[in-house]
């Protein structure tokens, strides 16, 4: 019902931790914060499902009349789990074409911010999920886990960051900075089939955005580590489901920091082939909020266009990808109230709409994300004073 999805929660506001291999973690006040999430997806009979994380559990909701209404909440960790409180981590629920539902989130190992990337799968429309599993046989440590669905094939894919080759670098004596880029496919419904590394030596502390350039080729986007321990934003695409590319420098904004920024980047691919990233950077070349295209998965990336100024605060870029538009929203802060900014593109990224409010709070808030279903596009927003929010963005083609 309406009311699970308006009940109070607290914001997770980072601040100084200890650190795990010289990397800074946001730490809350509270030893178990209160999530305030809300991940949506639509299924093929146009059904919105959303999952949400509490302090320690994670349920899935439902809505057949666009967000008006919710059903009771499905489990889906049976028992109280340590959930990853990160300010970019979330639990995540994927819809493939027969409605099967597929939930991934994370969980801490221990104190040191060691994760664990695990999935539920529903086989009954949501009627139940079956016991969380890991995604991978490895427990040295995952997070930011994302799954998607190929929409030419229907698979799942599943990609997280991990750190099961730092711990053997390290024992031979070799530096291993960061975490390594992992991936696996959904093998039916049995599980997800074996770990592959796409990538040593990624940024280990941002999301991860997903989107396919073609049948078996997602492409992710993610905070690399490049030399001199500069974290900018890189695209690897993959050649086929087992081959993933080389990297794709987005931008060279030379953000050197020997921190972890948790604040991620996002991506999408239209059908013309172009691709389209916006992030979030504190480079000695550029800062703020910024977007940029390219002709397509060879081309390099134009010249990044920011999208607003240091004074309003933007944070949390979003894009979407919806038929031959693409939608693009963010986070802004005034100093009392948030907005969530939205600009769309009707000739590929080329020219955009000026920027408009479509939603204002003064209170706790979720980062802003898209959806789309039957040709339309929504802004998904979860605020802690007015609860749930599915806002249809009338700027359609």
């Amino acid at each position: 019902m309406r009311a699970l999805l308006a009940f109070a929660a607290f914001l997770l506001l980072a601040g100084p931790a200890g650190a795990q291999h010289q990397h800074q973690h946001g730490k809350p006040a509270a030893a178990t914060p209160e999530a305030f999430t809300a991940t949506p997806a639509f299924g093929p009979d146009g059904t919105l499902w959303l999952a949400r994380a509490m302090a320690d559990r994670i349920v899935v909701v439902r809505s057949t009349d666009l967000g008006k209404t919710f059903s009771e909440p499905v489990a889906v960790t049976p028992e109280p789990m340590n959930l990853d409180w990160g300010p970019d981590a979330r639990a995540r629920i994927v819809v493939d074409p027969k409605g099967g539902l597929v939930v991934t989130f994370a969980i801490f190992q221990d104190r040191n911010f060691n994760g664990r990337a695990f999935y539920a799968r529903s086989k009954d429309n949501g009627a139940s999920f079956g016991k969380p599993q890991p995604i991978t046989a490895d427990a040295t440590s995952q997070r930011f886990e994302t799954a998607a669905v190929d929409p030419s094939t229907g698979r799942v894919f599943a990609t997280w960051l991990d750190k099961r080759n730092g711990p053997k670098a390290r024992a031979a004596g070799k530096p291993y900075p960061g975490a390594a880029l992992a991936y696996a496919w959904e093998d039916g419904e049995a599980g997800f089939g074996p770990t592959s590394i796409a990538l040593d030596n990624t940024c280990e502390c941002c999301r991860l955005g997903v989107a396919f350039a073609g049948p078996g080729r997602p492409a992710v986007v993610f905070r690399n580590i490049f030399p001199g321990s500069i974290r900018d934003h890189g695209v690897v695409t993959f050649k086929d489901e087992k081959t993933p590319g080389p990297v794709r420098r987005v931008s060279a904004d030379e953000w050197k920091i020997e921190a972890c920024p948790h604040h991620g980047p996002s991506l999408a691919i239209l059908p013309d082939g172009s691709y389209h990233v916006a992030w979030f950077t504190d480079g000695s070349a550029r800062k703020g909020l910024f977007y940029a295209r390219a002709d397509n998965g060879d081309t390099p990336f134009g010249a990044p266009r920011a999208l607003s100024t240091a004074r309003r605060q933007p944070a949390r870029p979003y894009i979407l990808a919806n038929g031959t538009a693409l939608h693009l929203v963010w986070k802004e802060f005034d100093g009392t109230k948030s907005t969530v900014r939205w600009q769309v593109s009707h000739d590929s990224g080329r020219q955009w709409s000026e920027p408009r409010t479509v939603a204002d709070t003064e209170d706790a808030s979720d980062h802003p994300l898209l959806v789309a279903h039957a040709g339309r596009a929504y802004l998904s927003w979860l605020t802690q004073a007015d609860g749930y929010r599915l806002i249809p963005l009338e700027d359609q083609p």
